[in-house]
């Protein structure tokens, strides 16, 4: 009986592994952040916010969108060439990293950031799509190197996670914002979290969370960015860009 029930457990893993490779040589079923971002909200208890503090996050959403209300680079456009340090001191420029093939460049605004966790989790499961096209990912935060080392251990991320630490990069790509006193304030006296512990001292600058993707003559072939932080580029768009990218050389 034991041999029996062995025997179909194996057969069961191997139908399974020959789904996922069927689904990673067709882009069948990336993963989405728009459910990882649902189950999330489910599962969490609601918040109990005062209408004073409502109202300090709204203004702040509100204040930001009518500062930027196109943010970062548009398809078509150049993308601004860098080089940062990754969580381990090594230099990543981003010219180097084309070389190999398109580059999917996302920024999002550190660990703390339940959100970016989920869109973080969906692109590492990505990748064996990315790679069907030789795309590579890179993504750029504010906060220090070592809060990103805490983070690839944790998450067992295989992609590089690079530090903005002067905001250039942020900057350069029409995303950067400072978080407003009041709101900082509110995630220290109400959330018990402060950015500077992330970011560094005096450091309220984080990114609009925005996707590229980039060919290898440093044209950005798909672009998304929204002030609003619970929307980000799905997956399955990202790998659609990299598959119209590679028909077109072909």
């Amino acid at each position: 009986m034991n041999r029996i029930y062995i025997a179909i457990v194996i057969l069961l893993l191997a139908l399974l592994a020959g789904c996922v490779s069927t689904n990673v040589a067709n882009d069948v079923t990336p993963p989405s952040f728009k459910s990882g971002v649902e189950a999330f909200v489910a599962n969490r208890s609601a918040d109990k916010l005062s209408e004073e503090d409502r109202s300090v996050m709204v203004r702040a959403a509100r204040d930001l969108e009518k500062a930027t209300p196109e943010p970062g680079l548009k398809v078509g456009m150049s993308a601004s060439d860098f080089q940062l340090s990754n969580a381990f001191g090594k230099e990543v420029k981003l010219s180097e990293r084309l070389e190999g093939g398109p580059v999917v460049l996302v920024f999002y605004r550190g660990t703390w950031c339940p959100f970016c966790n989920i869109e973080l989790n969906a692109l590492q499961s990505s990748l064996p799509y990315f790679s069907k096209y030789n795309a590579s990912l890179i993504a750029v935060t504010p906060q220090r190197p070592d809060k990103s080392k805490e983070q690839l251990d944790k998450s067992k991320y295989t992609f590089e996670i690079l530090s903005d630490l002067d905001d250039s990069v942020m900057k350069a790509y029409n995303l950067y914002f400072e978080v407003p006193q009041e709101l900082h304030e509110l995630y220290k006296n109400r959330f018990s979290f402060d950015i500077t512990a992330y970011n560094g001292k005096d450091r309220l600058g984080l990114p609009i969370p925005g996707t590229f993707v980039i060919d290898q003559n440093g044209i950005i072939q798909a672009s998304y960015a929204k002030t609003d932080y619970k929307k980000r580029m799905e997956p399955e768009d990202i790998i659609n860009a990299l598959k119209a990218l590679s028909e077109a050389r072909n």
